[in-house]
């Protein structure tokens, strides 16, 4: 089901973009092809023979805002820095690299662009007296966005996927050695007064038991990539007591109650409140919305449990 959400998200942003990339297109947003009145200034002077000549960029804002029929308020600085490339080829306007600026030249600064991030545009007319410059055509901005954002998630979850087979591996060959030690049943025995109530179908002496406290104790402890092989783990051992494979029962639904409710006693956010955010108004807050949440995930898993709907589809009933 999630895949067809994600696709359904996917091809929307999609025809989102296609549709706000004709608009821009029909209404020739980005002034494709045309010059920008520019006014240059040379603080150094200018010299024909060299390659590279500082200049100082001004834009009036009228101008600007009539080329680019945009609002009065989003108007251009009152000068930037840039220089004057000159080859064989023509002469080129850059910005200096690292400049504020507004609205639709920064998007087409992404794309008009050289090497070094500056804002790269042809000069209309001989250097000194150039009136306008030209940019690089701007198409399909929003489209590219999305495909490029989509290609950057896709590789971020690679990343993640691979770093975790790292902890997995670790704490499953852990929790194996635990088991064959038999550390898992010594902790059941010892979390099974507190544990039972919530799982009243799991077997008293069930190894289940002891992954539910590993995992909820990893997860207490702000420790979420221990948490997430000790979790696996223990629906594995659930779906054992399961007579479906596809529906989950009321010990599974209350295991993931638990997790998603996220009680953590020692949060990541610690660490940024002992850089130095004022720790107490971080953790304490955090702590007592988990319990809150707790509650209500227990109480809720609990209470739809018992409902008339939920009973008729529970596997073990």
């Amino acid at each position: 089901m999630l895949n067809y959400i994600w696709a359904g998200l996917i091809v929307s942003s999609f025809l989102f973009a296609i549709g706000n990339d004709a608009s821009d297109l029909a209404r020739d947003r980005y002034r494709n092809g045309q010059p920008l009145p520019v006014v240059l200034t040379f603080p150094q002077g200018y010299d024909s023979a060299a390659r590279r000549v500082p200049v100082e960029i001004r834009i009036d804002p009228r101008q600007y805002a009539t080329f680019y029929q945009t609002d009065p308020s989003v108007a251009p600085a009152a000068s930037y820095p840039g220089y004057l490339l000159q080859t064989r080829e023509g002469t080129q306007l850059r910005f200096a690299a690292g400049t504020t600026l507004p609205e639709p030249l920064a998007t087409i600064g992404k794309v008009s662009s050289s090497r070094d991030q500056e804002l790269q545009g042809r000069l209309v007319g001989p250097a000194p007296t150039a009136s306008g410059v030209v940019f690089e055509p701007v198409r399909f901005v929003k489209l590219n966005g999305i495909a490029a954002a989509a290609l950057d998630f896709a590789k971020t979850a690679a990343e993640i996927a691979l770093g975790l087979v790292g902890v997995l591996s670790l704490f499953l060959g852990l929790l194996k050695i635990a088991e064959h030690a038999g550390i898992i049943y010594a902790l059941v025995k010892l979390v099974r007064p507190v544990l039972r109530p919530l799982f009243p179908e799991l077997p008293p002496d069930h190894p289940a038991l002891g992954l539910i406290a590993l995992n909820l104790t990893a997860n207490c402890l702000g420790l979420g990539n221990a948490a997430t092989p000790f979790g696996i783990k223990a629906m594995e051992e659930l779906q054992k007591l399961n007579r479906s494979a596809d529906t989950a029962t009321n010990s599974m639904v209350m295991l993931l109650a638990l997790n998603t409710a996220g009680v953590q006693l020692v949060p990541p956010v610690l660490l940024l409140g002992l850089l130095g955010l004022q720790i107490n108004q971080l953790v304490f807050p955090i702590i007592g919305s988990g319990i809150c949440g707790l509650i209500v995930a227990i109480t809720m898993a609990k209470l739809l449990g018992r409902l008339p709907g939920y009973r008729a589809s529970d596997p073990n009933r």
